[in-house]
């Protein structure tokens, strides 16, 4: 089980540092702004699906290892705030921003007074907090 764990977590936190420090960069800078949003809106997406089956396997993976006493356990509650970013990027931010960047009459407002931008203010700062929860969990508990 333990590999497994390494995988999961190699994935999940792997994957978010390299998509949003390598991968979403380089297709900006390579490609038509078009191509490249679509590509990495494809790449997030299933990144999405990954982080939540790794997020999974690692919080049952916690739980078998340490038991409910586990949940006492800071390395616990990081796991579930990384699975809780993903859950509200992929389930909520994520349709939110197909809406806004498919009506551009209503690009102008929002929740939040913004438009396209604005939702991927939140959602890059959302990927933010994952990533550095996801960066202690690794140093304390990888």
């Amino acid at each position: 089980m333990d590999w497994l764990r390494r995988v999961a977590q190699t994935l999940w936190i792997g994957g978010i540092w390299a998509i949003g420090l390598i991968v979403a960069p380089v297709l900006f800078t390579r490609l038509e702004r078009g191509a490249a949003g679509a590509i990495t809106w494809h790449v997030l997406g299933v990144m999405g699906w990954i982080g939540l089956v790794c997020g999974l396997v690692l919080l049952i993976d916690w739980l078998w290892r340490q038991g409910l006493a586990g949940m006492r356990d800071g390395g616990f509650w990081l796991i579930v705030g990384m699975l809780a970013c993903t859950l509200v990027n992929h389930f909520a931010i994520a349709p939110i921003l197909v809406g806004v960047k498919a009506s551009a009459a209503s690009a102008a407002t929002g929740m939040f007074g913004g438009g396209f931008g604005t939702w991927q203010a939140i959602s890059s700062l959302l990927l933010l907090v994952q990533s550095l929860m996801g960066l202690l969990f690794v140093t304390r508990h990888g």
